[in-house]
């Protein structure tokens, strides 16, 4: 039963809920698109801290509609769930889907939740709940998901023992190109376990002779070209197993096991020259491998059988030397990975920046412990136990950065206060004084704008005089009143004079009153603007003072929580990674002295291979 490649999952999940629904040119909420870039990075943690706020923050909204998010808000809510996926959050991955599930959306949404949903119940090894999701799909099912659905679903037919069912699913997406080889593989092996060997044998020949080049697809051929010489190498038919093992690429990650079985079947078959072969080219490859181990003692067989007895008591004897120096490795690796040193190697970082670091593992210097443990930190169940750890070790180097950022937020609003507080308190007392100023000119505008309201509807001439016209006014005013007692030529003739200088104030106020109030509203117009500027003034200096206050006031409460917080995370996490560590270790050790049992077997029969080699070759001689 094969899964195309991690990539290939990752990139559906990634791109099926937002790439089909909205582009690059569609794209209204950059936020959202952030978080879509880091995800196609890998860098899920960030992906999902940047849209869980950027949700939360769309659902404190007021009015969401104004939400740039509002226009993706179904995929954000989608994705969110997938890069949990992707981060192996399933529990919470779940949650997210469920929900979608629940919400009132069209089938094509939903069967798509329904598929992710059953995909992470069936990582979780629960294939019957994964059933349960897929049956329950109804309606519409995206163009793109169905073959991966009906893939699916007979992953989880062959999980529970039902390989009838699941040929029956998969016989429809044989044709299909995202499953290509991966189909063609499972559907032999669901014939094989239904007890179809002819019809099985065609499947994996099939896939076996795909073309492509995808390393997941090239890597799954070279597996159904293994698998299916390997089945005709116990049914004895070693020739045409033989043709099976020609197919595996010499490069590829099942070349040593293909080798090291096609020089069994030419040895089963008796052709022992043919045997040397593929076992001369496998013992020269990388001796931590066990094939390569296995056919140091098959080839010097193979050479005893040709009754080249001195040739196999050498190969025999740099056996035992190799054995003897893969024993010390195993020893060294045991006590490097007892004493913590392999939990160091894991993590460094120009390892875990490389996509290929489980390989450059090898190469590590003073790094032993990691000679043997790449095949089994290949495997799925110590790669998601790695995986976690180091998670746990990449969020513990997180909140030691929030620890530092606190500690710099905490230094910078001691800053603030120590720049702020002496000041204030004179800008405090500036601002009074034009406040009281701003109010006042205020209080004056409103007045004149009442009055010239009301000098629409009753005309006062008199309220539109100048200033020189007004003291005029009040000089012919006491003029009038100091001559009112006063009586004579002389004083009728003042009063007359002063009469017609009213007369003719009067008559030009009159003649200039329209002129006057248009000219009076042009003026008030212009004031409003003036007054709009100053209150925009105004309100910008208040804003400013209110943020140099909030800048340094009510911080501290927040960032004692917070360091509280990351100092608990951290002692959890620390907790946490010991015992992660501790069961990474165990199951290395376990590994470590599985592999060293079987060396040391190995030796033991290239000893006795090799005295018994010895003994011959030295009686052929003799003779």
């Amino acid at each position: 039963m094969a899964i195309p490649s991690t990539k290939r999952l990752a990139i559906l999940a990634l791109v099926v809920g937002f790439a089909t629904s909205a582009t690059a040119s569609s794209l209204r909420d950059l936020h959202f698109g952030e978080a879509l870039f880091y995800a196609h990075q890998e860098k899920f943690f960030d992906a999902l801290e940047l849209l869980d706020a950027e949700i939360a923050q769309h659902y404190r909204v007021d009015e969401r509609t104004l939400d740039s998010l509002i226009h993706h808000i179904g995929e954000a809510e989608f994705s969110v769930g997938d890069f949990e996926l992707s981060y192996r959050m399933h529990h919470r991955a779940g949650r997210a889907i469920k929900a979608v599930l629940e919400a009132d959306v069209s089938d094509a949404v939903r069967n798509d939740a329904a598929y992710r949903l059953a995909r992470i119940h069936f990582q979780k090894d629960q294939p019957l709940d994964a059933l349960r999701v897929l049956d329950a799909m109804r309606g519409e099912v995206p163009v793109s998901l169905r073959a991966d659905v009906e893939f699916l679903r007979a992953n989880v037919y062959l999980a529970l023992g039902r390989p009838a069912e699941a040929i029956a699913a998969l016989e429809p997406v044989q044709g299909a190109e995202s499953l290509l080889g991966f189909s063609n593989y499972n559907l032999g092996i669901a014939h094989l376990r239904n007890g179809m060997p002819e019809k099985a044998e065609r499947q994996l020949d099939r896939a076996g002779r795909v073309r492509s080049k995808d390393p997941a697809t090239l890597a799954i051929r070279d597996k159904s070209n293994l698998v299916l010489g390997t089945i005709l190498l116990e049914a004895d038919e070693f020739e045409r197993a033989q043709g099976f093992f020609d197919r595996v690429r010499l490069n590829g990650p099942y070349s040593n096991q293909a080798l090291l079985r096609a020089g069994r079947a030419d040895l089963s078959a008796e052709r022992f020259e043919r045997a040397l072969v593929p076992w001369s080219v496998l013992v020269e490859r990388d001796s931590t491998d066990a094939a390569v181990q296995e056919a140091r003692l098959a080839l010097p067989y193979a050479y005893g059988k040709l009754g080249v007895h001195g040739r196999a008591a050498v190969l025999y004897g740099e056996a035992v030397e190799l054995y003897r120096d893969e024993l010390r490795k195993l020893d060294a690796s045991i006590a490097n990975v007892r004493s913590g040193e392999f939990l160091k190697a894991l993590v460094r970082e120009e390892i875990r920046q490389d996509k290929d670091w489980v390989v450059r593992l090898r190469s590590l210097p003073g790094a032993p412990e990691t000679f043997y443990l790449v095949g089994l930190m290949a495997s799925h169940d110590f790669q998601t136990a790695l995986q976690n750890y180091l998670d746990l070790d990449d969020l513990r180097d997180r909140l030691a950065s929030f620890e530092t950022s606190l500690a710099a937020f905490r230094d910078v609003i001691g800053l603030r206060r120590v720049y702020y507080e002496p000041r204030l308190p004179e800008v405090d007392r500036a601002f009074r004084r034009l406040d009281a100023q701003v109010r006042l000119r205020i209080e004056q505008r409103d007045h004149v704008r009442e009055r010239l309201e009301d000098m629409l509807t009753a005309p006062r001439t008199q309220a539109l005089a100048t200033a020189d016209e007004q003291q005029m006014q009040h000089a012919l005013d006491g003029l009038a009143a100091r001559l009112s007692n006063r009586n004579g030529e002389d004083a009728d003739a003042l009063r007359a004079r002063i009469g017609r200088l009213k007369g003719l104030l009067e008559f030009r106020l009159e003649t200039e009153y329209h002129d006057r109030l248009t000219r009076t509203h042009e003026n008030l117009r212009a004031l409003e603007l003036d007054v709009a500027n100053l209150q925009e003034q105004y309100d910008a200096f208040v804003r400013t003072r209110q943020a140099a206050r909030h800048s340094y006031v009510g911080y501290d409460d927040l960032i004692d929580r917070l360091g509280a917080r990351v100092a608990q995370n951290l002692a959890r996490i620390d907790d946490v990674m010991k015992s992660q560590g501790r069961v990474l270790e165990t199951v290395a050790i376990h590994e470590l002295e599985a592999r060293r049992t079987r060396l040391v077997d190995f030796q033991n029969q290239a000893r006795f291979a090799y005295a018994d080699s010895y003994d011959r070759a030295s009686k052929a001689q003799a003779q």
